[in-house]
């Protein structure tokens, strides 16, 4: 089982009508060396998403491209879905910070994806979370659910 805590960040927007998440990714060391990236999306109308559906399989397979929103993450690297390469520290569980910009508004549901180290990568399990609103100003913590390991036979990757 992967843990994935979200928490909310503050600070100044890289890019107009965006606020910047911190997010937490801890990853139990039994599963670390099956990781090779997580992919993370945010989609439109979340409460009219059932996260358990969308958990099941590669969220690629499951909704269209253009409904996913447009994200950025600290590096300036912008896309409907943005995928950080694993690069655990920590001892014990293994973590990583990854940053986030979404854009600001209300409704959304949050999907992190584990990517597999195959190739192409296979999906692992994913994470669904509700945001139910992002200011421009500060927003509070967020503690992302746990991804359930969940081989499934698709790439889940996003362009």
């Amino acid at each position: 089982m992967l843990l994935l805590p979200l928490a909310a960040g503050c600070g100044e927007d890289f890019h107009p009508g965006t606020a910047r998440f911190g997010v937490d990714l801890l990853v139990d060391k039994a599963v670390a060396s099956q990781l090779s990236a997580f992919q993370i999306a945010v989609l439109p109308n979340g409460k009219q998403r059932n996260c358990t559906d969308l958990q099941r399989m590669c969220l690629r397979s499951q909704v269209k491209i253009d409904e996913l929103l447009v994200l950025h993450d600290g590096k300036g690297a912008e896309g409907r879905a943005l995928r950080f390469p694993v690069n655990l520290t920590g001892t014990g569980g293994t973590t990583q910070d990854v940053s986030v910009e979404v854009p600001v508004g209300r409704d959304y549901a949050l999907v992190i994806e584990a990517l597999s180290v195959d190739n192409p990568p296979q999906f692992l399990g994913s994470s669904c979370n509700r945001l139910p609103e992002v200011n421009a100003s500060r927003n509070d913590p967020i503690l992302a659910e746990p991804i359930t390991l969940t081989s499934v036979a698709c790439d889940p990757t996003i362009p």
